[in-house]
């Protein structure tokens, strides 16, 4: 077995993650190395940079240490959102390694990587782990040189140019910072387009904020900071700021499929590529000429934007809100270039432009859509080899499914493996059920026609299969 197979740290849904008592120095430089080797081409240089977790810096100079040994030029963008630093990447023509756990607790970590044309396969990925790569027995981490400031600059400059000067004004805009590594340039950006930009909770300790399931506490603040202050919208992102949080002058979430379908209509998607967990209000709505089902993964995403490049405007959205944009965009006589890759500042920027467009409350937006909803949570600490054997077990009897997890809808009508178990019962209602490739949890995401019976079918599901275990 290789040296990357053994580190026990792999490749989920989302790059490479693990504990970051696994990520060693010589394991980080590994990893960097068969990107390099594999994947990276003759690329005169590499990008890096990396969210705000306290291990990041140290994982981000033991990668730039494999870039300097490679004899590559080495760009350090610093502390950035994720799309930030894939936007510049792109734009220089060079490859990138991004360090980031994005939404999972801080004793975990991860790396993403870049192509020169945007993130690496599937297949990147396979060839990146079964390399044999050459690691020196001690790695030294880099000292990390001088941030180099076009990369944020240049990410600003997109959104201000598109939205244009004065678009958000007179909105009050409440930007929940916590531990978000977009935290000042969503507010630079915001304040450039004309926004009042309140800062609330910001705070240095890492705060692991999931957009797909979102604590019962920030549930609750969010609420509270609404009606204690008054604002147009609320928004947030998560760790790495690839996806966004998007409240509505109450302070209630909004959902990230749900958000994904209203980005998609402002830019006039043709096209809409997005996983099979996500709301069917897209096909419902019936204002896209195709909808592409994925498995979960933004690689999955990007790969069915590929096939579908040519098809008029191309975009993809995930559950957690990020949205991706295959295409080039003209609106209102402003240009935007296509940014492959999850980003969280175009929706939250789409939704209030939406707004302002339509003169209307953000809580508005959805008016106009299927009454679908959606919900999600999460089972922690359970091993994925348990989530495989129940979705197995539930898979082959439908009947026990039905009355474990359905007892009230009727029967199985139809079952989705595309990834995971995607149950639709004889009612409508839909429950989801998949191992995460993040962490060790299992995630359920549940569809009704009410939100207070998406909540009770998703929080019924993971308690009855709690309660069997």
């Amino acid at each position: 077995m290789n040296f990357l197979l053994e580190s026990g740290v792999g490749f989920g849904t989302s790059g490479a993650r693990g504990l970051v008592v696994d990520m060693t120095d010589r394991v980080c430089y590994g990893f960097a190395a068969a990107f390099l080797g594999c994947v990276a081409g003759d690329a005169a240089g590499v990008v890096i940079g990396h969210d705000l977790r306290p291990s990041s810096p140290g994982i981000a100079g033991a990668c730039a240490r494999a870039v300097m040994d490679s004899g590559r030029e080495l760009v350090y963008a610093g502390a950035l959102p994720t799309p930030a630093l894939a936007f510049y990447a792109q734009r220089l023509g060079l490859p990138a390694i991004v360090v980031t756990g994005s939404h999972i607790p801080f004793d975990r970590n991860g790396i993403k990587f870049y192509r020169a044309d945007g993130e690496i396969s599937k297949v990147d990925e396979l060839a990146m782990m079964e390399a044999e790569v050459i690691v020196p027995e001690v790695v030294v981490p880099a000292v990390l040189p001088a941030v180099d400031g076009r990369a944020r600059e240049a990410y600003v400059r997109r959104y201000l140019d598109f939205f244009g000067a004065g678009s958000l004004e007179g909105m009050r805009v409440g930007v929940y910072e916590h531990s978000s590594v977009a935290r000042d340039v969503l507010r630079e950006i915001l304040e450039g387009l004309g926004a009042d930009v309140v800062s609330l909770g910001r705070t240095e300790v890492f705060v692991p904020i999931d957009t797909e399931a979102v604590r019962p506490e920030d549930v609750l603040q969010a609420r509270a900071w609404a009606d204690e202050v008054g604002f147009d919208a609320i928004v947030s992102t998560d760790g790495d700021g690839d996806r966004p949080l998007i409240g509505d002058e109450n302070g209630l979430w909004m959902r990230g499929d749900v958000v994904g379908i209203l980005c998609a209509q402002f830019l006039r998607a043709n096209v809409v590529v997005t996983p099979v967990s996500c709301n069917t209000a897209v096909e419902a709505c019936g204002w896209f000429g195709k909808v592409v089902r994925t498995r979960i993964g933004s690689p999955y995403v990007v790969a069915g934007m590929d096939a579908s490049a040519g098809d008029g405007v191309v975009v993809g959205y995930e559950a957690n809100g990020g949205f991706l944009l295959e295409s080039r965009v003209v609106h209102n006589g402003r240009t935007l270039e296509a940014l492959p890759t999850r980003d969280s500042v175009l929706p939250i920027l789409a939704l209030l432009g939406m707004a302002r467009e339509r003169d209307e409350k953000v809580s508005g937006l959805s008016a106009s859509l299927p009454k679908r909803f959606t919900a999600s949570d999460r089972l922690k600490d359970v091993p994925t080899e348990r989530s495989n054997s129940l979705i197995s077990s539930l898979r082959d009897s439908p009947d026990e499914a039905a009355r474990l997890l359905g007892p009230d809808a009727g029967g199985v009508a139809w079952m989705d493996m595309t990834d995971g178990l995607r149950m639709t019962f004889e009612n409508g209602d839909i429950i989801h059920l998949r191992p995460s490739g993040n962490a060790p949890e299992l995630r359920c995401y549940a569809e009704a026609d009410s939100v207070e019976r998406a909540e009770m079918l998703c929080a019924g599901a993971l308690g009855a299969v709690k309660g069997e275990w």
